[in-house]
């Protein structure tokens, strides 16, 4: 367990945060979420220990630990081999591993009668018993497992981590620490550098981790996958959601219909009071009365609505009409140090089109936009632009590329030079640069704030095709759903690599696969084309799964079908005997949980009643049993996953012995 113990941090005049408390429990899945400047990776770093505090603010259990994943990943200097680096999570393991070979060796030159040989002997036993815990001969097939899971091949394994990108590096570090498990994962914006291969995988593995863990992340999809808990920061303040954000965004919503309707009444209720005490205080028969009233008014507690925070509002100008056809890409291919990206490309791109470019990292997804922006020469073939098509790219590290000497004004200015300056601060004010905020360097700029200004700069010049890669990266997730919306209302074409699903599937209406050397076109969004790959992948499983049974089942050793008969029935045995007690928690665990969601959906359903408010007792004694009733709900889900877990494993081994 950790705690974060009445944080107040503040900066001048302004709270980062105002007596913040929080609470990590075992086995709590949490999204932070909360618009940017907000101080959600503030608030990691300090859990994590990266920020020093006054000592007793963050407080850990014994024997908890805690692994922290960056935003920006650190550089890894080292000669080692990615292998040998993600090999370093286990280095207590190994080294024990290397002490037993040690004691094995020193056991072989020792006497028999000696002390030495008794003290050598209990120390293998215990070194032996503490390997046998850590599982230490399934160390490289784990390593192997996470690292192609994040999308690392074979050959990746044995090469030098410096020989890798930023954002491979990224991968390399989220790795070491899944495969480290501490008790708390902290992990602040670990999907940037995925693609949706990866990010499917680290979904699944999260799902089915077992210690606790607080995710950053301005994707919803992965968000609403990993989490059952939501912490939101606003003002400086934390308010717990019991759901992932899909149910946060739901019960804030309920939650601000319920404040604004109490704080509707009691404002009616003090304009009343205030309205008889005017009337009736200079009375005499009444004075008594209206200063009774006038001392209700001053025990009430007021009710006060919380501040809205600032969002970006803006839309695409409309796109100057062009021909039908937008762009044409015949027979294109490109090639790197000899080795192909992709050939034979040929599409057709219409007015209208909306297109998310979809594939492993190192397919060619940037490559490709690139070719179409006319930022990079295809070998061969050729894009040609329709008539009246006018281009606009947003590249995927353009925030990064911006002059860090300019002020955000002149940025802007630079990029649409016939704008006024009246338009111009009109323009960035729709992007949260107000007032004195124009007149900052871009080298002070943060992530957001810069991918902020590097859209802005792009929609100043209207055009009718955009070609965007990866552009809600660094945005929170109410700006991203603002371009989300401007990008469905938009009447250009689209061309958008991304791997944030629930953002594309909102405007998307064609899937561009780059896939092994090929680009594939499908219709429909991306959930479609994912359920539709899943589909193709089960069945191929089924058609492998089918051929095994099907061919020929020669009893080469000889066993008779009463033998196969007897090794299955002793199959079950084993499998009673091994997975029973689990089976039993299961159960219990499903019959809980099943109780707990319809008790819990009940007391959702008269917390939502606007006439519980009135009662404050009473909505004190429901509130705390519907806080009882997800804390004690969360803890049969950890029960069942766990014993879900086990039976998984025991059925895993009975498999491998068949």
């Amino acid at each position: 367990m950790l705690s974060v113990n009445h944080l107040d941090i503040r900066y001048g005049n302004k709270h980062l945060f105002r007596d913040l408390s929080a609470v990590v429990y075992p086995g709590d899945r949490i999204g932070l979420v909360g618009v940017n400047g907000t101080g959600k990776t503030t608030l990691m770093k300090i859990m994590a220990g990266e920020t020093a505090t006054d000592d007793s603010v963050v407080t850990c259990a014994r024997h908890f630990s805690v692994g922290y994943l960056p935003q920006e990943p650190g550089v890894i200097s080292s000669n080692r081999t990615v292998y040998q680096e993600a090999e370093t999570s286990f280095a207590a393991v190994l080294d024990l591993q290397r002490e037993l070979k040690e004691l094995n060796h020193r056991l072989a030159g020792a006497a028999p009668d000696s002390e030495e040989f008794e003290q050598i002997l209990e120390r293998q036993g215990e070194v032996q018993h503490r390997l046998e815990e850590h599982d230490v001969y399934t160390i490289r097939t784990r390593i192997e497992k996470v690292l192609h899971g994040l999308g690392f091949r074979d050959e990746d394994l044995e090469r030098p981590v410096v020989s890798f990108s930023g954002g491979w590096v990224m991968r390399l570090l989220l790795a070491r620490m899944l495969l480290a498990a501490p008790s708390l994962l902290l992990l602040d914006e670990p999907t940037n550098h995925l693609d949706l291969d990866s990010l499917t995988w680290l979904e699944s593995f999260l799902q089915s981790y077992d210690g606790a863990m607080v995710i950053i992340s301005h994707d919803r999809s992965f968000l609403d996958r990993t989490t059952r808990q939501t912490w939101e920061l606003s003002l400086g303040r934390l308010t717990v959601y019991k759901g992932n954000y899909s149910y946060y965004v739901r019960e804030k919503e309920e939650r601000r219909r319920i404040e604004k309707a109490a704080y509707s009444n009691q404002q009616a209720q003090i304009r009343q009071t205030m309205r008889f005490v005017e009337r009736f205080k200079a009375k005499a028969t009444k004075a008594r009365q209206a200063q009774s009233r006038l001392k209700q008014l001053d025990k009430m507690e007021v009710i006060e609505l919380a501040e809205d925070e600032q969002q970006i509002r803006f839309s695409f100008p409309a796109a100057p009409h062009s021909g039908r056809d937008v762009l044409m890409i015949e027979d294109v291919g490109k090639s790197y140090h000899g080795k192909p990206v992709f050939t034979d490309v040929n599409l057709l791109l219409q007015r209208g089109d909306k297109v998310a470019v979809v594939g492993v990292n190192g397919a060619g997804k940037s490559t490709l936009l690139r070719i179409l922006a006319g930022q990079l020469p295809a070998d061969s073939g050729q894009c040609r632009l329709g008539s009246g098509v006018q281009l606009t790219y947003f590249g995927q590290h353009q925030a990064q590329e911006l002059p860090p000497d300019y002020t955000v004004l002149e940025t802007l200015s630079h990029a649409a030079e016939d704008l006024t300056t009246t338009r111009l601060r009109s323009l960035l004010g729709a992007f949260l640069f107000r007032g004195e905020d124009v007149d900052k360097k871009v080298s002070v700029l943060s992530g957001g704030e810069k991918s902020r200004l590097a859209l802005a700069r792009m929609i100043a010049i209207p055009a009718n095709c955009m070609l965007l890669d990866e552009p809600t990266n660094h945005l929170d997730m109410s700006s991203q759903e603002v371009l989300q919306e401007a990008m469905r209302q938009y009447d250009g074409t689209i061309v958008v690599v991304s791997h944030n699903r629930y953002f594309l599937d909102c405007f998307v209406n064609k899937v561009l696969e780059v896939k092994d050397g090929r680009v594939t076109v499908y219709e429909g969004t991306v959930a479609e084309f994912l359920d539709r790959q899943q589909l193709l992948e089960q069945r191929q499983a089924e058609r492998e799964k089918t051929e095994q049974t099907a061919a020929p089942t020669a009893d080469v050793s000889g066993d008779s079908k009463k033998e196969r008969r007897r090794r299955e029935a002793e199959r079950r045995r084993r499998r009673q005997d091994l997975a029973g007690p689990w089976l039993k928690k299961l159960s219990e665990a499903e019959r809980q949980v099943d109780k707990l969601e319809r008790e819990k959906e009940q007391l959702e359903k008269t917390l939502a009643d606007p006439d519980l408010y009135q009662d404050q007792q009473h909505w004190s004694t429901v509130s705390a049993d519907y806080e009882e009733s997800a804390r004690r709900l969360d803890r049969w889900l950890l029960r069942w996953e766990e014993a879900q877990a086990r039976i998984d494993e025991i059925d895993r081994q009975l498999a491998e012995e068949r």
